[in-house]
């Protein structure tokens, strides 16, 4: 099961804006880490309602664009971490 499946297409745009605006939020020194997820969920609920209306399906839909976000954060660190390896 994939989570792309649950995202309507008017809202995949804001994965990618999700995690740019976490990638600057990390490059700030006083926010740590652990908090960047609990920052990046009221943006990408208010982001879905933006795009899609006040309802509860654009609440849903934006904890599930946020959820993608971090997701692919974390995919793109551990491909990294990955690659990084000595593989002889």
């Amino acid at each position: 099961m994939q989570i792309l499946e649950y995202i309507t297409s008017n809202a995949l745009i804001l994965v990618p804006v999700l995690y740019i605006i976490g990638l600057i939020i990390k490059a700030t020194p006083k926010i740590r880490d652990w908090t960047i997820p609990y920052i990046l969920l009221p943006l990408g609920i208010l982001g879905s309602i933006w795009l899609m209306g006040f309802s509860l399906e654009s609440v849903i839909q934006g904890i599930l664009i946020t959820g993608a976000s971090v997701y692919a954060n974390q995919l793109f660190k551990q491909a990294a971490k990955c690659n990084s390896f000595d593989k002889t």
